[in-house]
């Protein structure tokens, strides 16, 4: 492995003027300075983290705090942070909810055991914050990004998917299908990503003159067991015979899952009976028996492009940064054709 002497050696340079160059800082003729990086590409040197973070008086680490480690929704997040993080020659350390009490003040113990740790910066993400929350942590670390989640106060700090346009996009796919009588099983209610695609899906439907009758309206957990009660729930307002709704809209793909699993076992055909739609496109999606047709979330994405962007926080690397992240139906065999006229798609 090549050092630093190495590129130095090659180059014909100085060692310091080799940091200068590969820092950025100081003065270096260009000509010096392009014999420096074709040292570097030349030898393959790739600088340490370790020596630069001592160097910067930096730790080099980007602290990752996300509710918990299971599932797809946040394991894929921790991936995608992950990734942006190696392609740079850096690493996270990661925290979860941790200690005792409530929800809100395991999420606060949890990112203070990163703020411990002198983390260069924050990537966070939790629905057990509040507002208060972000905002005195960033006050607090103004090295922190927040994903999936906007601060009127802070929008330069947050990356998030426009979840109200993504429950808007739900309600047109089974109103274009030709489906009126809708069920839904929300996530939680004090969620404000869930609060978003609710509020969306419901508008859409009201813009048509579509409204879900109360009793076909449960609210859940994002699990496979809150998606199977909720479901149960909706199948006993009928009485054990057949629903009166016609289509299912699901606040994420867990739930809808459960839903299908559900439906089968009493004896309705998905989507012959019941169409269902789910929310994120998780990676299980396709292979959920129908294939579930479902809201693509960019989540990778968006988690890429917060991790981009504190790292050009902590370190000014200036990576590339989108900020406008779209969702769209993704088609599959669990929705079908409703009793009736589809709504025309638009022009």
């Amino acid at each position: 492995m090549s050092t630093i002497k190495d590129v130095a050696h090659a180059a014909e340079v100085g060692v310091g003027t080799v940091s200068r160059v590969l820092s950025g800082k100081g003065s270096v003729s260009p000509e010096t300075a392009e014999r420096v990086r074709s040292a570097v590409e030349r030898l393959g040197y790739r600088p340490s983290s370790a020596a630069r973070a001592l160097a910067l008086r930096r730790s080099g680490a980007i602290g990752v705090y996300v509710p918990g480690f299971d599932g797809y929704y946040y394991s894929g997040i921790v991936a995608s942070i992950d990734a942006q993080l190696r392609a740079n020659g850096l690493h996270m350390i990661a925290a979860n909810s941790c200690g005792g009490g409530e929800a809100r003040q395991q999420a606060l113990d949890g990112i203070e055991s990163l703020l411990r740790c002198d983390c260069d910066g924050l990537l966070v993400t939790s629905n057990d914050l509040r507002n208060a929350d972000y905002h005195a942590l960033i006050a607090r670390c103004p090295n922190t990004v927040v994903i999936n989640r906007r601060l009127p106060r802070e929008p330069a700090h947050c990356f998030a998917a426009q979840h109200e346009q993504g429950g808007r996009l739900a309600a047109r796919a089974l109103l274009e299908a030709g489906h009126r009588e809708i069920a839904t099983i929300s996530g939680p209610r004090d969620a404000p990503d869930n609060v978003a695609r609710m509020s969306g899906f419901h508008a859409e439907l009201a813009r048509h003159g579509v409204h879900v009758d109360p009793a076909h309206a449960a609210v859940g957990p994002f699990t496979h067991a809150g998606g199977d009660a909720a479901a149960r729930q909706l199948l006993a307002v009928g009485g054990g015979g057949r629903p009166g709704f016609s289509a299912v809209f699901c606040a994420n793909d867990l739930i809808a899952m459960a839903v299908v699993n559900r439906l089968n076992r009493a004896g309705l055909s998905v989507p012959g009976d019941v169409s269902v739609i789910g929310y994120d496109d998780a990676d299980f999606a396709p292979y959920v028996s129908p294939p579930l047709t479902t809201i693509h979330v960019p989540s990778a994405d968006i988690a890429a492009h917060a991790t981009r962007h504190v790292l050009n926080l902590c370190y000014g690397l200036g990576l590339d940064v989108e900020r406008h992240f779209s969702s769209s139906v993704a088609w599959r065999e669990s929705v079908q054709h409703g009793p009736h006229a589809p709504l025309a798609s638009p022009s």
